[in-house]
């Protein structure tokens, strides 16, 4: 861009040739502004896209827990908008979570994981018996898997298994520590609240232990 040329002395020189018609100086821009503070690309300044990135990381948090019909209305939530970034993210996991939630082959599970994705479905219509059937064989397939072990613990607590709940909660975390965090919002224990046991697993630091 040209810049217009300053007058030789004063603002009486400019003035007059102002006055003869001269062009007057030219604006520069203005500075764009620094972009807006962001988590993992997404823009937050909107409060209806920091409202829909929660409910956005509830509905992961709730597929790592297994449950998918809940993880399933909240990723539906988050199609709304207004992030176009977070729907599409919600999108994709949507339709694993559709996918998870399908029953296996009609000839029926032969693995740990498809006894596993069977059994976690047949627990969110609340149909226990069958839903341990599957977990059990997972289980017997699949015996250092964590995750099969907090699903057990869930359903353990679910149908008021405290003391199964505590052993198979257990092998999760030693399997897995990180499961010690996410049993800590999972409301499916919520059974075990009251248990001294359970807050001394899932809190090992009030008392210097470890899981």
């Amino acid at each position: 861009m040209a810049k217009a040329r300053k007058p030789a002395s004063g603002t009486a020189s400019w003035e007059k040739s102002a006055a003869r018609g001269a062009s007057k100086p030219q604006k520069k821009k203005a500075l764009a502004p620094p972009p807006p503070p962001s988590r993992g690309g997404v823009e937050l300044v909107d409060p209806r896209v920091q409202a829909q990135l929660k409910t956005y990381e509830d509905a992961s948090l709730l597929v790592h827990q297994q449950k998918f019909a809940k993880a399933k209305l909240e990723f539906e939530k988050v199609l709304g908008g207004p992030s176009k970034e977070l729907a599409d993210r919600a999108r994709m996991h949507l339709r694993i979570v559709e996918q998870r939630m399908k029953p296996s082959s009609e000839q029926g599970p032969r693995t740990a994981e498809e006894h596993y994705q069977r059994g976690v479905t047949l627990m969110n219509v609340a149909r226990w018996d069958e839903a341990r059937e599957h977990l059990q064989k997972a289980r017997k397939l699949a015996p250092k898997t964590d995750y099969i072990f907090y699903a057990l613990a869930a359903l353990d607590c679910l149908t008021g298994e405290a003391e199964s709940a505590m052993d198979n909660l257990k092998t999760a975390i030693q399997l897995r520590p990180e499961n010690r965090y996410h049993a800590r919002n999972d409301e499916d224990f919520a059974f075990l609240q009251e248990d001294p046991r359970f807050t001394e697993l899932l809190y090992p630091e009030k008392d210097g232990t470890s899981g």
